[in-house]
């Protein structure tokens, strides 16, 4: 069940709200009260969103062009409350292996794309005077090696690290900025990838409580960074992951 809090009267952007945390998040949000915009380059998926709920607003634009997400996010990243930076790009590659396109596209969606977003909304923030609370959805990957994700892990250590930024910057002005960073997450695309019960004993008795998140256990670690309940929170990493990082 979802934590009980309100965002009643706030306005939230969800990118990558398509698919997977993103879009549970996005439902969460608008269940919570929130006016909820939703953005995604996949037309089909915002279709069956809006089928779910209505209310949101639909944005269908890729990140990874500069030009078109500052024309998409224009209108709507001036009057934002809260932001979930959710997007993301993932292909593995031993390290010998890796190709300059795939390490430009990496960069480009999972820190570039987070960069830019963010300024959009956090320079209306600024301006309205209101503050903010923006969350990152980095990965455990970003604090430990994992075999052929060398491009994947450098991007989300970068992550972590603007996410610090960010909140040492935007502080002052009562932005708040926080990551999530979870282990393996029990999306579709992680059920399918994780499937093979010899495949996921390699994981999962790696982490204390012996089993790999739920969508659910994500989305009420950002609900919560993103409320007034962690309102002295900033700069945080905080690991979902039932204590991989602690081993």
């Amino acid at each position: 069940r979802a934590m009980e809090i309100s965002f009643a009267g706030k306005r939230a952007i969800v990118t990558g709200a398509g698919k997977g945390i993103g879009r549970a998040t996005a439902l969460a949000l608008a269940r919570c009260g929130a006016e909820v915009v939703a953005v995604t380059r996949t037309r089909a998926d915002l279709d069956s969103l809006l089928l779910e709920c209505p209310s949101i607003k639909p944005v269908c634009v890729n990140l990874g062009d500069w030009g078109a997400t500052e024309e998409a996010l224009r209108e709507a990243g001036g009057n934002v409350d809260l932001l979930v930076n959710n997007a993301a790009y993932a292909t593995l590659q031993p390290f010998l292996e890796v190709t300059p396109d795939q390490f430009d596209i990496s960069f480009n969606i999972n820190v570039k794309a987070v960069l830019h977003v963010s300024q959009i909304v956090a320079r209306g923030m600024k301006a309205r005077g209101t503050g903010g609370s923006i969350v990152n959805i980095s990965s455990q990957a970003s604090q430990c090696a994992l075999q052929d994700h060398t491009v994947y892990c450098a991007t989300k250590g970068a992550l972590d690290m603007l996410t610090k930024v960010m909140a040492l910057e935007l502080g002052p002005y009562q932005i708040r900025v926080n990551s999530v960073n979870p282990t393996v997450v029990m999306t579709k695309m992680g059920r399918l990838a994780w499937s093979d019960p010899g495949k996921a004993k390699t994981m999962t008795s790696r982490i204390p409580l012996g089993r790999f998140a739920e969508v659910e256990d994500v989305v009420n670690s950002i609900l919560f960074l993103l409320s007034d309940k962690s309102s002295m929170t900033n700069g945080v990493t905080l690991p979902v992951d039932g204590g991989f990082l602690a081993c």
